[in-house]
């Protein structure tokens, strides 16, 4: 889960009206990574989209003129979901107990056995391929010993670089070693090949064995270009480390700012300088060496080059830039403890009630990992990751959900399951192999509804739906919080990517249309604002910090009503007569068509 601040504005998982009006060209990156298995990425917790987006779809409008009838039956089901069932699933998940729930950890075990004790309690059957409650994720942990302090050197200049200070490093491979020995830096802008937008940060230029110096987002000041303020999966991190490989770079580093990341530097120093874990390596192209620079340190590396990084950052936002060789040579060497390791994702289901409908499903997920203990922690110091709203609160909340459709008097038409996955905070790597190996075909999945994070502060009158203007299921969702006196409003942060961050995006990758709710700010009985700074306190002390601790202050009464709405959703999308669709022109479109074709379904 990666969290923002209110007030910044480069994130990469916002979505909403925009991504639809950028056009089907926006995102061939995502149509060429996904045709070669690119990689994948993570999001912020699903209380935290911010702040009245200044547009409203039409879909809203549309929506408004044909409601969604929601059953006495349902309304009465929807009651079990209540403030101490999520805090009692919390407190349990969140606990020293389970120290900070980290992937192939005992933490993890005790997690994945918690949840499968809860489903079976409710009643739901095994619902992992091939049968069982579990679905094996195997995975590559990697530990590496990064040297305490580098140093980058122009002849006979050099300037020192601390570790956690000033770099966080890792190791691209899945071997013993990886190593840059003298290999000169390149500054290459943001790092982006957008044939669609007639950009090529690159050009001609061959990067071949290089370290590659990046920016953090894309091109955010031209409307016309890269959707404008919307960050698409250009910006993304996972792209820029991606695409360096294939291009051939031996390191590939980004250079941190809060306002380009969306968070301060203490979470990148928290997320990435620990074991990392992976997919197994499958032959895709590799950097030896990933990490990120602080601004400071980005400036020296550049000056030692002879070059000023803010005039370097200026020319990059041009069609014409060109990349440039800084003749400052790097080189490091770290040395990996490497181990083969398995997670699961935890899976049951309620079989539909329609013998034709049941083989389709919809999808409930949230992942159950998190970050582990500190290695490093001094004497007397909070070592364990809890994780409680990061994702603990997600997973009770399906578990909730379950427990409500457990009270429906006649199961909906489609199968519905429940799938709570693992290593999220490592790259979405649980719902990577859950889209790889599903249940059921991608073109029998009418839709994704992903929990990431609840809201913590009390009831809201809005409600932020990350992917707002995306699908069908949009008009469903404006009409159940509209019955609910509530207003639905699109991502609150464009520019940060949300869409691409959380699980929702590996399902979404095969197809499948998705929902992802974030919680409003407009806290109902609180003066304007409020919602905000407590979001801006919380960000600041306990995102992805061992505070992150259930609290005797938070008040469940909105995630109660968000999560409701998630249950309502699913029961709607589970009786649907016709599949949910990407609307047209939206980047997962194609991948749709494709996996109806697949099964031979008609198109919608």
């Amino acid at each position: 889960m990666i969290f923002v601040r209110a007030e910044l504005h480069t994130h990469p998982e916002a979505n909403g009206n925009r991504e639809a009006s950028a056009g089907p060209s926006a995102f061939s990156a995502l149509r060429t990574f996904f045709a070669s298995k690119g990689p994948s990425m993570k999001k912020l917790p699903a209380f935290v989209s911010l702040l009245l987006f200044p547009a409203v779809s039409s879909a809203v409008g549309e929506a408004s003129s044909s409601p969604v009838i929601v059953s006495p039956p349902e309304k009465t089901a929807a009651r079990a979901i209540t403030e101490n069932l999520l805090r009692g699933h919390v407190r349990f998940l969140a606990s020293d107990l389970l120290e900070g729930r980290a992937p192939a950890s005992r933490g993890d075990l005790l997690a994945q056995s918690y949840i499968q004790a809860q489903m079976e309690v409710l009643g739901l059957e095994p619902g992992a391929p091939g049968g069982g409650w579990t679905q094996k994720v195997p995975l590559v942990g990697i530990v590496g010993n990064v040297p305490a302090k580098t140093s980058v050197v122009k002849g006979d200049r050099k300037a020192e670089l601390t570790k956690l200070d000033d770099y966080v490093a890792f190791s691209g491979t899945q071997k013993p070693e990886s190593k840059i020995d003298n290999a000169e830096i390149v500054f290459v802008g943001y790092g982006i090949v957008a044939p669609e937008f007639q950009w090529d940060d690159y050009k001609d230029v061959d990067v071949k064995g290089k370290v590659l110096l990046m920016m953090n987002n894309d091109p955010e000041d031209d409307p016309k270009l890269f959707a404008g303020k919307t960050r698409l999966w250009y910006g993304r991190w996972d792209y820029k480390y991606a695409i360096a490989a294939r291009k051939g770079a031996v390191g590939a580093f980004i250079i941190h700012t809060q306002p380009s990341a969306g968070y301060p530097w203490q979470v990148v120093q928290s997320s990435w300088s620990r074991e990392r874990f992976e997919l197994p390596y499958e032959g895709e192209p590799r950097v030896e060496i990933k990490g990120w620079f602080t601004e400071d340190a980005s400036k020296k590396i550049v000056s030692l080059g002879g070059q000023d990084l803010d005039r370097l950052r200026t020319a990059a936002v041009r069609r014409d830039f060109r990349p440039v060789p800084l003749g400052v040579d790097f080189s490091m060497k770290i040395d990996n403890t490497v181990q083969t390791k398995d997670s699961a994702n935890v899976i049951g289901k309620f079989p539909g009630s329609d013998p034709r409908r049941a083989r389709e499903a919809v999808i409930y997920t949230a992942h159950h990992d998190h970050l582990g203990m500190k290695t490093d922690a001094k004497p007397g110091e909070d070592a364990i990751y809890n994780g409680a709203l990061d994702n603990a609160s997600g997973v009770a909340s399906i578990l909730a959900i379950a427990k409500a459709f457990g009270e429906l008097p006649k199961r909906p038409r489609r199968t519905v399951y429940f799938a709570s996955v693992t290593a999220e905070e490592q790259g979405l790597l649980g719902s990577e192999y859950l889209s790889r190996h599903p249940p059921v075909e991608p073109g029998r999945i009418a839709a994704n509804i992903n929990i990431d994070g609840v809201s913590i502060f009390g009831r809201t009158k809005d409600l932020t739906m990350v992917g707002f203007g995306k699908s069908s299921l949009d008009p469903i969702v404006v009409s159940l919080a509209k019955m609910e006196g509530r207003v639905v409003k699109p991502d609150q942060f464009p520019d940060r990517g949300f869409f691409y961050r959380s699980d929702q995006f590996n399902l979404a990758k095969v197809g499948v249309p998705a929902a992802y709710f974030h919680s409003g700010t407009e806290v109902i009985g609180k003066p304007t604002g409020w919602g905000t700074k407590r979001l801006e306190e919380w960000e600041e002390k306990d995102y992805h910090q061992p505070s992150d601790e259930l609290k005797s202050d938070w008040d469940l009464s909105g995630a109660v009503e968000d999560i409701r709405l998630d249950f309502w959703l699913g029961v709607k999308v589970a009786d649907l007569d016709r599949m949910p669709e990407w609307n047209r022109g939206d980047e997962f479109e194609a991948a749709r068509k494709k996996a109806l074709a697949a099964v031979g379904a008609a198109q919608p």
